[in-house]
Order: structure tokens, then sequence, then C-alpha cells
């Protein structure tokens, strides 16, 4: 990968976060409206107030729980690295094992 692809899928990917966040801010403020609205005995300064804390709450959770996948994604990462170097540990030792069967098959079968 050159490095103007790299800083092009920097760019992209930098572009998408802020569109990704701009989404959850959104859906958020909907979110804290739509429960807001439910609330109608309240006044309409009371709902704007519990509309802000529902989505500073929204987002908050949501934060929390990228937080957490981000971090068990990184686990099973490590996690399956070491198995894969471990399976393909296996698998040469195994290769080589029946390599040398075959070998020592052959010397004897084509002893004199």
């Amino acid at each position: 990968m050159t490095e103007r692809s790299k800083e092009t899928a920097a760019g992209l990917a930098r572009i998408e976060g802020y569109l990704m966040s701009q989404a959850a801010l959104q859906e958020a403020e909907d979110q804290g409206d739509a429960f807001a609205r439910g609330l109608t005995w309240l006044g309409p300064g009371e709902q704007h107030e519990i509309s802000r804390q529902f989505a500073r709450h929204h987002l908050r959770l949501r934060r929390e729980m990228l937080t957490a996948t981000v971090a068990r994604a990184a686990e099973l990462r490590t996690e399956y690295a070491q198995r894969y170097t471990h399976l393909r540990r296996r698998l040469v030792g195994l290769t080589l094992a029946a390599f040398a069967v075959c070998a020592l098959t052959l010397a004897v079968l084509l002893r004199p």
C-alpha cells in the first residue's frame, strides 16, 4: 500500500468516524426528545432538560458499549493469533513427522 493510499484510507476513516458520531448524536437527541414528549405533565423547559439529560445518558452508554466491544475485539484478536500460531506449529510438526515416516519407509523398501 502506497503512502498516498494510506493517507486516503486514514482520511476516509476520519470522515466515516465523524459521520458516525454525528448520527449517534442525532439518534441520542431524537431518543431524548421522544422520551421527554411522553412526559406531558412537564413544562417545555423541563421537557428540554429531561431530553438533554436522556441524550447525554444515551451517548455515555453507547460509548461504554463501543469501548467494551473494542476491548473484546482486541482480546479475541490476541486469542486467535495464539491459536493460529499453535495450530501452525502443530501442522508443521505433523508434516515433518509424515515426511520422516515416508522417507524412512522408502529407505526400508529400497534397501538391497
